[in-house]
Protein backbone atom coordinates (compact mmCIF):
# COMPACT_ATOMS: atom_id res chain seq x y z
CA UNK A 1 0.00 0.00 0.00
CA UNK A 2 1.16 3.57 -0.64
CA UNK A 3 2.57 5.67 2.26
CA UNK A 4 -0.66 7.69 3.43
CA UNK A 5 0.35 11.36 4.07
CA UNK A 6 -0.19 12.10 7.78
CA UNK A 7 -1.50 15.44 9.04
CA UNK A 8 0.85 15.61 11.71
CA UNK A 9 3.96 15.74 8.78
CA UNK A 10 3.96 19.70 9.34
CA UNK A 11 4.30 19.66 13.28
CA UNK A 12 7.13 17.16 13.10
CA UNK A 13 8.99 19.07 10.80
CA UNK A 14 8.84 22.42 12.66
CA UNK A 15 9.98 20.60 15.77
CA UNK A 16 13.26 19.74 13.60
CA UNK A 17 13.67 23.03 12.90
CA UNK A 18 13.72 24.47 16.73
CA UNK A 19 14.81 21.38 18.79
CA UNK A 20 17.72 20.16 18.56
CA UNK A 21 15.68 16.24 19.51
CA UNK A 22 12.14 15.65 18.60
CA UNK A 23 10.42 12.88 20.45
CA UNK A 24 7.39 11.33 18.34
CA UNK A 25 4.98 9.74 21.52
CA UNK A 26 2.01 7.81 20.16
CA UNK A 27 0.02 4.33 21.04
CA UNK A 28 2.46 0.97 19.50
CA UNK A 29 1.30 0.57 15.78
CA UNK A 30 0.32 4.10 15.25
CA UNK A 31 2.94 4.52 12.11
CA UNK A 32 5.97 6.04 13.82
CA UNK A 33 8.53 4.50 12.51
CA UNK A 34 6.81 4.63 8.78
CA UNK A 35 6.32 8.31 9.23
CA UNK A 36 9.79 9.26 11.01
CA UNK A 37 11.51 6.87 8.09
CA UNK A 38 9.45 9.12 5.43
CA UNK A 39 10.22 12.72 6.32
CA UNK A 40 13.68 12.46 7.23
CA UNK A 41 15.06 9.81 4.43
CA UNK A 42 18.59 11.01 4.70
CA UNK A 43 19.48 10.11 8.57
CA UNK A 44 20.58 6.64 9.55
CA UNK A 45 17.98 4.36 11.30
CA UNK A 46 18.60 2.54 14.75
CA UNK A 47 15.97 0.77 16.34
CA UNK A 48 16.23 -0.25 19.98
CA UNK A 49 13.88 -3.62 19.87
CA UNK A 50 17.35 -5.24 18.27
CA UNK A 51 18.47 -6.69 21.00
CA UNK A 52 22.56 -6.05 20.23
CA UNK A 53 21.75 -2.63 19.23
CA UNK A 54 19.86 -2.11 22.96
CA UNK A 55 22.61 -3.87 24.73
CA UNK A 56 25.41 -1.52 23.14
CA UNK A 57 22.95 1.83 24.19
CA UNK A 58 22.45 0.26 28.03
CA UNK A 59 26.41 -1.11 28.10
CA UNK A 60 28.04 1.80 26.40
CA UNK A 61 25.46 5.36 25.86
CA UNK A 62 28.67 7.84 25.69
CA UNK A 63 30.38 5.27 23.17
CA UNK A 64 26.92 4.70 21.39
CA UNK A 65 26.27 8.46 20.77
CA UNK A 66 29.82 8.91 19.37
CA UNK A 67 29.20 5.74 17.38
CA UNK A 68 25.90 6.81 15.31
CA UNK A 69 26.68 10.83 15.16
CA UNK A 70 23.73 12.65 14.30
CA UNK A 71 21.66 12.99 11.95
CA UNK A 72 19.58 9.86 13.48
CA UNK A 73 16.77 8.39 14.12
CA UNK A 74 16.09 6.10 17.23
CA UNK A 75 13.44 4.34 17.38
CA UNK A 76 11.96 2.55 21.02
CA UNK A 77 13.56 4.71 22.65
CA UNK A 78 11.76 3.89 25.66
CA UNK A 79 13.58 0.72 25.64
CA UNK A 80 16.77 2.66 26.93
CA UNK A 81 15.36 5.10 29.21
CA UNK A 82 18.92 5.90 30.64
CA UNK A 83 20.35 7.36 26.93
CA UNK A 84 18.56 10.78 27.91
CA UNK A 85 21.03 12.08 29.96
CA UNK A 86 23.59 11.43 27.39
CA UNK A 87 21.52 12.52 24.53
CA UNK A 88 21.15 16.14 26.45
CA UNK A 89 25.58 16.61 26.59
CA UNK A 90 25.69 15.22 22.62
CA UNK A 91 22.84 17.40 21.65
CA UNK A 92 24.76 20.66 23.56
CA UNK A 93 27.66 18.99 21.93
CA UNK A 94 26.17 19.30 18.15
CA UNK A 95 23.96 21.89 18.78
CA UNK A 96 22.25 21.69 15.55
CA UNK A 97 18.92 21.11 15.03
CA UNK A 98 17.22 18.41 14.25
CA UNK A 99 19.89 15.87 15.31
CA UNK A 100 18.01 13.20 17.10
CA UNK A 101 14.57 12.11 15.99
CA UNK A 102 13.61 9.27 18.79
CA UNK A 103 10.27 7.92 18.90
CA UNK A 104 8.47 5.48 21.47
CA UNK A 105 5.76 3.58 22.37
CA UNK A 106 5.29 4.74 26.06
CA UNK A 107 4.43 7.98 27.29
CA UNK A 108 5.07 6.65 30.98
CA UNK A 109 8.77 6.13 30.81
CA UNK A 110 9.77 8.75 28.10
CA UNK A 111 8.23 11.85 29.71
CA UNK A 112 9.83 10.93 32.91
CA UNK A 113 13.26 10.98 31.66
CA UNK A 114 12.35 13.80 29.48
CA UNK A 115 11.72 16.08 32.07
CA UNK A 116 14.69 15.60 33.93
CA UNK A 117 17.13 15.07 31.14
CA UNK A 118 15.89 16.80 28.07
CA UNK A 119 14.28 20.06 29.24
CA UNK A 120 14.23 22.88 26.84
CA UNK A 121 16.22 20.66 24.49
CA UNK A 122 13.21 18.41 22.92
CA UNK A 123 10.20 19.16 21.11
CA UNK A 124 7.23 16.44 21.14
CA UNK A 125 4.56 15.11 18.67
CA UNK A 126 2.32 12.69 19.80
CA UNK A 127 1.43 10.01 16.86
CA UNK A 128 -2.66 8.30 17.02
CA UNK A 129 -3.75 5.81 14.45
CA UNK A 130 -5.04 7.48 11.29
CA UNK A 131 -7.50 9.84 11.71
CA UNK A 132 -11.20 9.91 8.92
CA UNK A 133 -9.51 12.73 7.04
CA UNK A 134 -6.33 11.18 6.46
CA UNK A 135 -8.21 7.96 5.38
CA UNK A 136 -10.90 10.03 3.21
CA UNK A 137 -9.82 8.21 0.25
CA UNK A 138 -9.78 4.78 2.02
CA UNK A 139 -13.02 4.68 3.22
CA UNK A 140 -16.58 4.82 2.09
CA UNK A 141 -19.40 7.14 2.90
CA UNK A 142 -21.78 4.35 3.80
CA UNK A 143 -19.86 2.25 5.70
CA UNK A 144 -19.59 3.69 9.00
CA UNK A 145 -20.28 0.50 11.31
CA UNK A 146 -17.47 -1.45 9.18
CA UNK A 147 -15.53 1.53 9.83
CA UNK A 148 -16.01 1.14 14.27
CA UNK A 149 -15.37 -2.09 14.21
CA UNK A 150 -11.94 -2.09 12.09
CA UNK A 151 -10.57 0.68 13.79
CA UNK A 152 -7.64 3.08 12.50
CA UNK A 153 -4.53 1.21 13.28
CA UNK A 154 -2.35 1.40 10.19
CA UNK A 155 -1.60 -2.04 9.65
CA UNK A 156 -4.99 -3.25 9.48
CA UNK A 157 -4.89 -0.70 6.21
CA UNK A 158 -1.19 -1.69 4.83
CA UNK A 159 -1.58 -5.22 5.09
CA UNK A 160 -5.26 -6.09 4.93
CA UNK A 161 -5.83 -7.82 8.16
CA UNK A 162 -8.69 -8.45 9.50
CA UNK A 163 -9.71 -6.41 12.40
CA UNK A 164 -10.12 -9.24 14.84
CA UNK A 165 -6.90 -11.01 14.21
CA UNK A 166 -4.90 -7.85 14.42
CA UNK A 167 -6.73 -6.98 17.80
CA UNK A 168 -6.05 -10.07 19.54
CA UNK A 169 -2.25 -9.88 18.01
CA UNK A 170 -2.32 -6.49 19.10
CA UNK A 171 -3.56 -6.99 22.96
CA UNK A 172 -0.86 -10.09 23.43
CA UNK A 173 1.72 -7.41 22.37
CA UNK A 174 0.18 -4.90 24.75
CA UNK A 175 0.67 -7.02 27.77
CA UNK A 176 3.38 -9.07 27.03
CA UNK A 177 6.06 -5.78 26.11
CA UNK A 178 4.30 -2.70 27.11
CA UNK A 179 2.91 -3.68 30.06
CA UNK A 180 6.28 -5.80 31.00
CA UNK A 181 8.52 -2.93 30.53
CA UNK A 182 6.34 -0.10 32.27
CA UNK A 183 4.60 -2.16 35.30
CA UNK A 184 5.52 -5.73 35.90
CA UNK A 185 2.14 -7.23 36.29
CA UNK A 186 1.75 -10.82 36.30
CA UNK A 187 -1.43 -11.56 36.65
CA UNK A 188 -2.48 -10.77 33.06
CA UNK A 189 -6.04 -12.59 32.85
CA UNK A 190 -6.47 -10.11 35.65
CA UNK A 191 -5.55 -7.25 33.75
CA UNK A 192 -7.29 -8.38 30.47
CA UNK A 193 -10.30 -8.62 32.40
CA UNK A 194 -9.94 -5.13 33.78
CA UNK A 195 -9.37 -3.80 30.30
CA UNK A 196 -12.57 -5.90 29.26
CA UNK A 197 -14.34 -3.72 32.39
CA UNK A 198 -12.98 -0.25 31.19
CA UNK A 199 -14.19 -0.78 27.90
CA UNK A 200 -17.52 -1.65 28.89
CA UNK A 201 -17.47 2.16 30.58
CA UNK A 202 -16.33 3.84 27.62
CA UNK A 203 -18.00 6.98 27.38
CA UNK A 204 -19.01 6.73 30.60
CA UNK A 205 -18.19 9.07 33.80
CA UNK A 206 -15.20 7.15 35.21
CA UNK A 207 -16.56 4.91 38.64
CA UNK A 208 -12.97 3.34 40.39
CA UNK A 209 -15.25 1.68 43.14
CA UNK A 210 -17.17 -0.17 40.72
CA UNK A 211 -14.64 -1.43 38.58
CA UNK A 212 -12.68 -2.63 41.47
CA UNK A 213 -15.74 -4.43 43.26
CA UNK A 214 -16.38 -6.03 39.36
CA UNK A 215 -12.56 -6.55 38.87
CA UNK A 216 -11.82 -7.85 43.00
CA UNK A 217 -9.24 -5.53 42.69
CA UNK A 218 -8.33 -2.59 45.33
CA UNK A 219 -9.40 0.61 44.65
CA UNK A 220 -5.72 1.76 44.30
CA UNK A 221 -4.83 -0.69 42.02
CA UNK A 222 -8.03 0.78 39.51
CA UNK A 223 -6.13 3.79 39.57
CA UNK A 224 -2.82 3.05 38.83
CA UNK A 225 -4.15 0.56 35.69
CA UNK A 226 -6.37 3.57 34.55
CA UNK A 227 -3.20 5.66 34.78
CA UNK A 228 -1.15 3.00 33.12
CA UNK A 229 -3.91 2.80 30.29
CA UNK A 230 -3.34 6.57 29.68
CA UNK A 231 -0.04 6.97 29.76
CA UNK A 232 0.67 3.84 27.02
CA UNK A 233 -2.28 5.61 24.73
CA UNK A 234 -4.96 2.78 25.17
CA UNK A 235 -7.22 5.72 26.64
CA UNK A 236 -8.24 9.43 27.23
CA UNK A 237 -9.91 11.54 29.55
CA UNK A 238 -12.60 14.12 29.09
CA UNK A 239 -12.79 16.78 32.12
CA UNK A 240 -16.05 17.68 32.66
CA UNK A 241 -16.97 21.40 32.34
CA UNK A 242 -16.72 23.24 35.31
CA UNK A 243 -17.82 26.57 35.25
CA UNK A 244 -20.32 27.91 37.80
CA UNK A 245 -24.10 28.28 36.71
CA UNK A 246 -25.32 27.64 40.26
CA UNK A 247 -25.99 23.81 39.34
CA UNK A 248 -24.64 20.84 40.80
CA UNK A 249 -23.13 19.42 38.09
CA UNK A 250 -20.56 16.28 37.52
CA UNK A 251 -16.84 16.97 38.53
CA UNK A 252 -15.58 13.60 37.67
CA UNK A 253 -14.51 12.92 34.72
CA UNK A 254 -15.11 10.58 31.55
CA UNK A 255 -13.16 8.00 30.09
CA UNK A 256 -12.80 7.16 26.21
CA UNK A 257 -10.65 5.20 24.15
CA UNK A 258 -8.18 6.67 21.29
CA UNK A 259 -9.30 3.56 19.10
CA UNK A 260 -12.76 2.66 18.62
CA UNK A 261 -11.78 -0.94 16.77
CA UNK A 262 -9.92 -1.99 20.52
CA UNK A 263 -13.05 -1.14 22.28
CA UNK A 264 -14.94 -3.73 19.68
CA UNK A 265 -12.35 -6.35 20.10
CA UNK A 266 -12.82 -6.10 23.92
CA UNK A 267 -16.48 -6.14 24.05
CA UNK A 268 -16.37 -9.07 21.66
CA UNK A 269 -18.76 -7.02 19.02
CA UNK A 270 -16.34 -8.79 16.34
CA UNK A 271 -18.79 -7.60 12.86
CA UNK A 272 -21.15 -4.82 12.05
CA UNK A 273 -23.94 -7.22 12.62
CA UNK A 274 -22.95 -7.77 16.00
CA UNK A 275 -22.45 -3.77 16.75
CA UNK A 276 -25.89 -3.09 15.25
CA UNK A 277 -27.79 -4.66 18.02
CA UNK A 278 -25.09 -3.43 20.42
CA UNK A 279 -26.34 -1.68 23.54
CA UNK A 280 -23.00 0.69 23.27
CA UNK A 281 -23.16 1.40 19.71
CA UNK A 282 -24.08 5.01 20.67
CA UNK A 283 -21.31 5.13 23.13
CA UNK A 284 -18.79 4.16 20.25
CA UNK A 285 -19.94 6.61 17.62
CA UNK A 286 -19.19 9.37 20.46
CA UNK A 287 -15.73 8.02 20.82
CA UNK A 288 -14.93 8.23 17.39
CA UNK A 289 -16.04 11.91 17.11
CA UNK A 290 -14.44 12.54 20.00
CA UNK A 291 -11.22 11.00 19.29
CA UNK A 292 -10.86 12.57 15.98
CA UNK A 293 -11.01 15.86 17.90
CA UNK A 294 -8.19 14.49 19.76
CA UNK A 295 -6.63 13.35 16.72
CA UNK A 296 -6.31 17.03 15.11
CA UNK A 297 -5.44 18.66 18.12
CA UNK A 298 -2.40 16.44 18.57
CA UNK A 299 -1.85 17.10 14.23
CA UNK A 300 -2.23 20.69 14.26
CA UNK A 301 -0.86 21.15 17.73
CA UNK A 302 -3.55 23.41 18.41
CA UNK A 303 -4.02 23.12 22.24
CA UNK A 304 -8.25 23.16 22.23
CA UNK A 305 -9.15 21.91 25.39
CA UNK A 306 -12.21 19.38 25.47
CA UNK A 307 -15.03 18.83 28.38
CA UNK A 308 -18.13 17.60 29.08
CA UNK A 309 -21.25 18.69 31.11
CA UNK A 310 -24.10 17.30 32.73
CA UNK A 311 -25.95 18.22 35.83
CA UNK A 312 -27.56 16.52 38.46
CA UNK A 313 -30.40 15.80 36.31
CA UNK A 314 -28.87 14.17 33.77
CA UNK A 315 -28.88 17.04 31.28
CA UNK A 316 -25.62 16.81 29.31
CA UNK A 317 -23.78 17.95 26.48
CA UNK A 318 -21.68 15.10 24.87
CA UNK A 319 -18.69 17.63 23.76
CA UNK A 320 -17.37 21.23 24.98
CA UNK A 321 -14.37 22.47 22.50
CA UNK A 322 -12.69 25.62 24.14
CA UNK A 323 -11.10 27.65 21.51
CA UNK A 324 -9.48 30.95 23.24
CA UNK A 325 -12.69 33.03 23.96
CA UNK A 326 -15.58 31.15 22.14
CA UNK A 327 -17.03 27.73 22.68
CA UNK A 328 -17.84 24.98 20.57
CA UNK A 329 -21.15 22.96 21.99
CA UNK A 330 -21.90 19.48 19.88
CA UNK A 331 -24.71 16.95 21.44
CA UNK A 332 -23.06 13.19 19.33
CA UNK A 333 -25.58 10.94 18.22
CA UNK A 334 -25.72 7.85 16.23
CA UNK A 335 -29.46 7.75 14.89
CA UNK A 336 -30.15 9.19 11.70
CA UNK A 337 -32.91 10.95 12.15
CA UNK A 338 -32.93 13.80 13.39
CA UNK A 339 -35.47 14.23 16.55
CA UNK A 340 -36.82 16.93 18.81
CA UNK A 341 -34.97 15.92 22.26
CA UNK A 342 -31.67 15.91 20.41
CA UNK A 343 -32.17 20.15 20.83
CA UNK A 344 -33.39 20.02 24.46
CA UNK A 345 -30.14 19.84 26.32
CA UNK A 346 -28.44 22.45 23.96
CA UNK A 347 -31.00 24.70 24.53
CA UNK A 348 -31.21 24.29 28.12
CA UNK A 349 -27.46 24.76 28.52
CA UNK A 350 -27.47 27.97 26.19
CA UNK A 351 -29.71 29.68 27.96
CA UNK A 352 -26.70 29.02 31.27
CA UNK A 353 -23.99 30.23 28.88
CA UNK A 354 -22.87 33.66 28.38
CA UNK A 355 -19.82 32.86 26.09
CA UNK A 356 -19.80 33.06 22.56
CA UNK A 357 -20.99 29.68 21.33
CA UNK A 358 -21.80 28.09 18.13
CA UNK A 359 -23.99 25.07 19.01
CA UNK A 360 -23.88 21.27 16.94
CA UNK A 361 -25.80 18.16 16.22
CA UNK A 362 -23.58 15.14 14.58
CA UNK A 363 -25.68 12.55 13.42
CA UNK A 364 -24.81 9.90 10.82
CA UNK A 365 -28.45 11.19 8.61
CA UNK A 366 -27.24 12.58 5.22
CA UNK A 367 -28.81 15.93 5.52
CA UNK A 368 -27.11 19.11 6.96
CA UNK A 369 -29.17 22.05 7.89
CA UNK A 370 -29.71 24.83 10.49
CA UNK A 371 -32.45 24.82 13.47
CA UNK A 372 -32.68 28.30 14.85
CA UNK A 373 -28.87 28.64 16.14
CA UNK A 374 -28.02 25.07 15.85
CA UNK A 375 -26.15 23.59 13.04
CA UNK A 376 -26.54 20.02 12.26
CA UNK A 377 -23.96 18.00 10.19
CA UNK A 378 -23.56 14.94 9.20
CA UNK A 379 -20.20 12.57 11.00
CA UNK A 380 -18.47 12.52 8.17
CA UNK A 381 -17.95 16.35 7.69
CA UNK A 382 -16.88 17.22 11.28
CA UNK A 383 -13.88 18.86 10.42
CA UNK A 384 -15.77 21.92 8.24
CA UNK A 385 -16.80 22.76 12.33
Amino acid sequence: MQYIKRKIENEVKTLAREFPIVAILGPRQSGKSTLVQQLFKKYKYITLEDPDIRKQALNDPRGFLSEIGRRVIIDEAQKAPELFSYLQTASDKHNISGSYILTGSQNYLLSEKISQSLAGRIGIATLLPFSMEELKNQIKDDELNEILVRGFYPRIFDKKIRATSFYKTYMDTYLEKDIRLIKNITKYDIFHKFLQVVAGRNGQVINTLAISNECDISHNTVKEWLNLLERSYIIFTVRPYLKNFNRRITKKPKIFFYDTGLVCYLLNIHNTEHLKIHPFKGSIFETLIISEFVKNNFNLAQNREFYFWRDKQQREIDLIIQDGPQIKILEIKSGQTVRDDFFKHLNYFAKLSKETKEQFIIYTGPNETKANEIKIRNWRNIYKI
